[in-house]
């Protein structure tokens, strides 16, 4: 019996769809009538109105069914190598003022330069020192040896 209702239903709905969409008519849907509901008007918290990246909000719905502004903080951002630009792997990216309230060890990482350069960057400084004073060693040398053989 199912299957006799289902091709009376497709029956009805090709005789519906050839009157509804017959070449000579203009294509026209009628929607049931939906109740129109107005979106909820959000108000600032704040004074500043304009878009700045101190005021970013985000709309949360409260339990009671009302929508406020959440004003949201700024991102923090990880604190880079003086040297080579890149975020000093063991420091957390806090804001500014945050970095107040924490303590050093949080802060640093337990090195030479810790906390202001990465580990590359402080690697090649220290050779670039050893090297720097070997080479004037070698001056040094090279100057004395030339005093040497001119007596």
């Amino acid at each position: 019996m199912s299957h006799l209702s289902q091709l009376l239903d497709s029956a009805d709905a090709e005789a519906l769809y050839s009157s509804t969409f017959s070449h000579n008519s203009v294509h026209t849907v009628n929607h049931p009538a939906t109740p129109s509901i107005m979106a909820q008007r959000v108000t600032l918290r704040k004074r500043t109105p304009y878009n700045t990246t101190s005021n970013r909000r985000r709309i949360v719905k409260t339990p009671g069914g009302k929508l406020v502004y959440h004003h949201l903080k700024k991102l923090p951002t990880q604190p880079k190598c003086g040297d080579c630009g890149i975020g000093l792997p063991g420091v957390p990216a806090l804001r500014p003022r945050q970095y107040a309230t924490v303590s050093k060890r949080i802060k640093t990482v337990r090195r030479a330069y810790g906390g202001s350069r990465c580990g590359d960057c402080v690697k090649s400084r220290i050779l670039r020192a050893f090297l720097v004073e070997e080479a004037k060693i070698v001056k040094k040398v090279i100057k004395s040896q030339k005093t040497t053989t001119r007596k």
